[in-house]
């Protein structure tokens, strides 16, 4: 467990410009320490082939932030957001399998469970019910035989296998392509605060780092990483979602594709990946056989609670019906405010109470 010192000096050296995970892990591996590293000049970082000029002349210029980073650092651990470096015990191990891990993760909630399995749910982000619904499902049944669901927090796919999992009691992880201090897309904020505390998000950007398209294929490595097994639900022939698997076999990953109609775009990539040899997903028995977990006895990470509405919960549920509302309706009619609205009806789509049938339109479900 390396000192607060030094994780100063980490948080600094992660906000040098220029600077990936594998040119940053091959200068934190020359010197014995990241204290070391600041003292060291540029032009000598740039003289040993670890720095392009440009970026030694960044390393340099970036020197005069240290202090805002350290009451930066001060800051996100007030909120609870901490700073993992690859020489901590909690490190996450499977990262450490791949060859380009980060030097630093910015962590809110838990990383995942070294003990316990983990499967990545990815797929497209413009996907169909069939899509959606598949991955919900899926989801929901590995975590309730205790398999962690690691995903990447965006639309579609992403985000049906996270609430699979919570609604299922189980635990799942974000990786972020943006810095931990935002949501990306803002329209799962309440999926982001409900995930921090039924597993966690990562990134290993700095907090404030905007959402770029660069950043995505980059953190996918790490979805992959932290994952035992990748299950393709939706991707089109040329999609992320194939590059995540690409990147899944070069680590050693078992595969799994949704299978879908030859005639439906989004099933393109993931029918191609089983004419190539990924395992036909089926459902969840094919993926917990893989992983060694008998169906008969699976793990019930959390039962269903049997207490019922909360108050919110029902004033909220009492203001729907089978015909959606919008949620400025929804609103109004139960007088809480935008975020408790929200929150709410994320619960009770979490309890299967509720339909999210478009974007902010809710009704009861049948």
């Amino acid at each position: 467990m390396i000192s607060h010192k030094e994780r100063q000096y980490l948080c600094w050296f992660l906000s040098v410009p220029g600077i990936g995970a594998v040119t940053g892990m091959r200068i934190a591996k020359q010197f014995k320490s990241f204290e070391e590293i600041y003292n060291i000049e540029g032009k000598n970082l740039e003289q040993a082939g670890l720095l392009r000029p440009k970026v030694a002349a960044a390393f340099d210029a970036e020197k005069c932030s240290l202090d805002k980073r350290k009451r930066e650092l001060e800051q996100l651990e007030k909120e609870g957001i901490r700073l993992v470096a690859f020489l901590d015990e909690n490190y996450p191990k499977r990262l450490l399998q791949i060859p380009d891990y980060p030097v630093g993760l910015f962590v809110r909630g838990e990383l995942p469970d070294e003990e316990r399995p983990a499967a990545a749910v990815i797929g497209a982000r413009d996907c169909t019910n069939y899509g959606r619904q598949e991955a919900e499902s899926v989801a929901a049944e590995l975590a309730r035989a205790g398999v962690q669901i690691i995903s990447g927090l965006a639309y579609g796919i992403d985000s049906a296998g996270h609430r699979g999992a919570l609604k299922a009691g189980g635990r799942t992880f974000g990786v972020l392509g943006c810095g931990i201090k935002i949501c990306y897309p803002r329209e799962n904020y309440g999926l982001y605060e409900r995930m921090c505390r039924q597993g966690g998000v990562l990134s290993e950007w700095m907090p404030w780092e905007p959402p770029q398209q660069k950043n995505f294929p980059i953190r996918n490595r790490i979805i992959s990483g932290l994952s035992d097994v990748l299950l393709v639900m939706e991707a089109r022939q040329k999609s992320g979602s194939l590059i995540t698997a690409g990147i899944g076999l070069e680590q050693g990953k078992e595969i799994f594709a949704l299978p879908g109609r030859i005639s439906d775009p989004l099933s393109e990539g993931c029918n191609r990946l089983i004419s190539e040899g990924a395992g036909v997903l089926l459902g969840p028995e094919e993926v917990l056989e893989y992983l060694a977990l008998k169906a008969g006895k699976i793990l019930r990470v959390h039962e269903k609670n049997e207490n019922g509405l909360a108050k919110k919960e029902k004033m909220v549920y009492s203001c729907l019906d089978l015909q959606p509302k919008g949620l400025e309706e929804i609103v109004i009619l139960s007088g809480l405010s935008v975020s408790e609205c929200i929150g709410t009806l994320l619960d009770l789509e979490l309890g299967g109470y509720v339909v999210q049938t478009s974007h902010q339109y809710y009704g009861k479900r049948l």
